[in-house]
């Protein structure tokens, strides 16, 4: 069975190391599924699952605030400032997070707040989004 290095690290440590049949995970222009031998890559990566098939059968989800990624022949890299196991996923504080950033996009008072607040709001919708996803493959 072939199969591919992946390694998803966010700013404070490494989130997932270990070999993969497939991955998945959402590309600036749409979703991006990527096999053994693969073309080299590098591209951004939008808030969403990383989703990891591993060679025994098991799926690994991991939720990422956006990126970048990295291709070449025998390893996928996901940089990202934060990185999320799915099973580490909160969806309370999640909410609760998304309700602070609507209520900041409410109140921005500049170009500036708004662009972040809505930022953020995308973060943490997508955030739940992968929640959900995770919690349905369980």
């Amino acid at each position: 069975m072939n199969t591919i290095q992946v390694e998803v690290v966010s700013a404070e440590e490494s989130i997932f190391s270990g070999p993969a049949t497939f991955v998945a995970l959402p590309g600036e222009a749409g979703e991006l599924g990527i096999l053994p031998g693969h073309v080299p890559l590098i591209t951004r990566i939008k808030p969403g699952a990383v989703r990891i098939e591993k060679p025994d059968g098991e799926e690994e989800f991991v939720f990422v605030a956006g990126g970048i990624l990295e291709v070449q022949p025998k390893v996928v890299t996901v940089l990202s400032d934060t990185a999320i196991r799915g099973k580490d996923l909160d969806e309370a504080k999640a909410n609760e997070a998304r309700k602070a950033a609507e209520e900041a996009l409410k109140n921005a008072k500049s170009e500036v707040d708004l662009a972040k607040a809505q930022s953020e709001l995308a973060i943490m919708a997508a955030q739940i989004a992968a929640l959900r996803k995770y919690r349905q493959k369980r």
